[in-house]
């Protein structure tokens, strides 16, 4: 089994009683895995060292380079963390026109570097419009505080976000931590598309910010809503327009923010 933390001695001083403690700190994580279409280097990837799977073909759903994780005939993963993905059906045109002409380089804290423009992409890719169907207010705010529950891996190290997809009655669907929120988010997808999940009808919570990439990803593979206990940048709810997305954030308590598109929640009056 894959060790996503590790046990590191610190010192631990207390300023107002004068105390030093020497003890032993558990922390999160991180390994840089460098991801092959073929034998082309498409992507290195910083995250923690579990459900790398999940994590690539979600990120590649989310570029848009896969449309289900059938088209994926093999997948390796050696001692250095070199990842082999090869397609059912090599096609080219089909699978590398999409991505990056260079590879990249995804970092945990801020997603990839050297991206296209938000504005670049949304002007060149084609969407399927999202459903419509509704969430009860309730069922947002119940699910957002399940985040910390399934947040096994932060409670012991604070040093890694959670993502999980529920279904239109709160019902989890699958969950994933990661020192990356675009990783966690990418684990999520893939574990549900492995198991044949109807991105469609589910729901993307999070604990981080909602950033415009972040939304651009649910909105390929078809999520109509995202949500969060943080805040939303600028380019989230830019993206969030766009598509069709109904954005949430801040929900916590009793209480959320509803940036895009409200007609999909509803609450009961009492």
């Amino acid at each position: 089994m894959t060790t996503i933390v590790k046990k590191i001695p610190i010192s631990k001083i207390n300023v107002i009683d004068g105390i030093v403690e020497k003890r032993i700190e558990v922390v999160a994580r991180e390994i840089a895995l460098h991801v092959f279409l073929g034998s082309i280097h498409f992507v290195s990837i910083l995250c923690s060292p579990a459900l790398l799977k999940e994590l690539v073909i979600g990120h590649l759903l989310g570029e848009g380079i896969i449309d289900s994780a059938d088209e994926i005939l093999n997948f390796e993963v050696d001692q250095e963390n070199r990842c082999y993905v090869t397609f059912s059906e090599i096609n080219e045109e089909r699978h590398f026109a999409v991505s990056k002409p260079f590879a990249q380089l995804i970092v945990s804290a801020c997603g990839s570097v050297g991206y296209k423009s938000l504005s670049e992409l949304l002007d060149t890719i084609k969407l399927t419009p999202l459903l419509t169907w509704k969430v009860e207010a309730e069922t947002v705010l119940r699910c957002v505080k399940q985040l910390n529950t399934l947040a096994e891996t932060y409670r012991k190290t604070g040093g890694v976000h959670v993502a999980a997809l529920f279904e239109c009655d709160g019902q989890l669907v699958v969950s994933a931590e990661d020192v990356g929120r675009h990783n966690a988010v990418d684990k999520v997808v893939g574990a549900a598309s492995m198991e044949q999940k109807n991105l469609r009808n589910c729901f993307l919570a999070l604990s981080g910010r909602l950033t415009g990439d972040i939304v651009l990803k649910a909105a390929r593979v078809g999520m109509p809503i995202v949500m969060s206990i943080a805040a939303p940048l600028d380019t989230g709810i830019e993206v969030a327009v766009k598509t069709g997305v109904t954005l949430i954030g801040f929900a916590r308590g009793k209480k959320m923010n509803i940036y895009t598109n409200p007609e999909r929640v509803y609450f009961r009056r009492n």
